[in-house]
This record gives C-alpha cells, structure tokens and sequence, in this order.
C-alpha cells in the first residue's frame, strides 16, 4: 500500500532512496532550503517544503503533515554556509524534532563512523566506545543522543555509514588520473560503502521486524589500507602510480586521515539479511569506471554518426 515518506537531505543518497520510494508508488516529499531546488524536486515527483532545518520558524509546516510512514534524516554539512557543525547537526536536528508529528511510523537518521575515534587500526562494531576526537564525529554522537532522549527516537534506526562513493563521487579519483600527489598518508584503513548499497541499506532497515531502536554500522566490511586503494584508483583511471604528500595540518583532508579504523559490519548482514551488489570498494570501483567507459563509448558513437 502506498504511504508519504518524508526526507531532510535529498542528495546523492536521499535523491537515490526518493527514487526507490516513487517507483514504489509511494508519495515523497523532501524538505530543501532552496526554491530552485525545490523546482527541481517537484519536476522529478517531489512534493518539495522550502525549509532550513536551522531556522525553527520555517518548519512549522512540518506540523501539518499527513502521517508519516517513513522519515528519512541524512542532512550533511556544506561548508560553503555560515553555519557550525552543532548548528546543523544539533540544533537543527532539534528543530526538526520540535515541529515533527509524533505520530510518525520510522525515523532511519544516517549518522557516521566518525563518531569512534580509534586510531590504531583496531576493529570497531556497534558495542565498540565512541569517543570521537573530530568536531564532526563529536556533534554526530551529541546528535544522536538528542534524537534516542525523544519519543520518536523509540521508533528510530541509526545508520552510522562508512565513507560514501559511487558515480560521480570517488575519492581522489581527479588527482590520481592527472599524476598530482595525494594529500594523505599512505597508511591507515579506509571504510567505505557504495551509494548503491547505502540505499539498500535504507531501504531493509525501514522494513525491519525487529522494533527500533536499532543502531547498524554501514560498511562494505572489507577495509583497504589508503595506499592499496588509491593505487587502484590510479590504475583503473589510467594514472601513474600515487605520490604522497602531508595535508596541511588544519586541513579537512587531515582531520580525516586523522583517524584509523576497520569497521565491522557484521550486524547489518545478520539482522538485515543484507547481500551487497558491490562486496568490496575493487569491484564498486570496476562498475564505475566501466559504466563510464560505456557512456562515453555511446556518446562517441552518436556524435560520429551524425
């Protein structure tokens, strides 16, 4: 039967999981904090809320909504505002949990694993301590204890998502295929997850038997050693072998690398029954660039044939 999601964030991932909900015949809105983006939800069959989740005062439709089945939160940062990490992380969160109706079915909220502050390499799962060292993984963490101390955080399922990658997004991928060094070390783990798995991710937790809360950590489970992936980056793209250079020291690049971990995600393939299209970051990464590949073979193709 039909029913009206809801989605804060609807970007490379929540724009995929709208699309997943309306060939479902389900009724997707998306809240946006742009009337030109908002435009272009409504051509894609969004019924856009022009909102920013930092201003409570824009929100109060929010109140008026039908009922919810499904409330996706997956908000990210864009560095290109005023606003600090608390401000949309927390505040914003609380603003949206203010003016929400109660009665909404499922709260999925994409958290990150930047809330663990390992790093020495050890292996982290759900019961592992979370005592992030980045403002990023410290106002995460704050965010999802103010959403577990809320009546909707009952109905709530944590997915804390190991890097994300996919078309249009592989890490590095420009420097590497033009030669330029690569701002990283060359040690530590990276933990990633294909976009394309994320939304299936999704998608399994909202239909989840066992009642929330529930917490999962998003990973392929197979991390790679930054050296071993970015030498296969270069190598599908045709580049030559990586070079390294130190990030600047108040860099974002080295706030990440920062960190040094391998997730377990062991919880998410047993209790969801996940079975992932891309098992490892080598074969995501194979899938990208052929379909890349194919694309400018046909695009090549029709131009010749013209």
């Amino acid at each position: 039967m039909p029913t009206t999601k809801l989605i804060f964030g609807c970007g490379y991932l929540g724009a995929r999981v709208a699309r997943r909900w309306l060939a479902a015949g389900d009724r997707v809105l998306a809240v946006t904090r742009s009337a030109e983006r908002a435009a272009d939800l409504r051509q894609q069959g969004i019924a856009p809320i022009v909102a920013d989740v930092t201003d409570a005062n824009t929100l109060v439709a929010l109140a008026e909504l039908p009922p919810l089945d499904t409330v996706l939160y997956a908000i990210g940062f864009d560095r290109r505002l005023e606003n600090s990490r608390q401000q949309v992380y927390v505040e914003g969160l609380r603003n949206v949990l203010g003016r929400l109706p109660a009665d909404a079915t499922r709260l999925v909220y994409i958290s990150t694993t930047g809330v663990y502050g390992q790093h020495d390499g050890a292996w982290v799962n759900e019961e592992s301590p979370c005592e992030p060292s980045r403002e990023g993984g410290q106002v995460a963490l704050a965010a999802e204890q103010l959403l577990l101390a809320h009546s909707l955080g009952e109905r709530s399922i944590r997915l804390r998502l190991a890097g994300l990658y996919g078309p249009g997004r592989v890490p590095r991928r420009a420097e590497l295929a033009a030669g330029q060094p690569v701002a990283a070390p060359r040690h530590g783990y990276l933990n990633l997850i294909h976009v394309d798995d994320a939304v299936a991710v999704i998608l399994a937790a909202e239909a989840l038997a066992v009642p929330p809360p529930r917490l999962y950590l998003v990973s392929d489970g197979q991390p790679v050693l930054r050296a071993e992936y970015f030498a296969e980056v270069a190598r599908l793209t045709g580049g030559p072998p990586p070079r390294f250079i130190e990030p600047p020291a108040d860099s974002p690049a080295a706030e990440r690398n920062d960190g040094d971990k391998r997730i377990d995600s062991s919880r998410l393939r047993s209790e969801l029954k996940i079975e992932l299209k891309y098992p490892s970051y080598r074969a995501g990464l194979a899938a990208i660039i052929a379909a890349e590949s194919q694309r400018a073979s046909g695009a090549t193709g029709s131009a010749s044939a013209q």
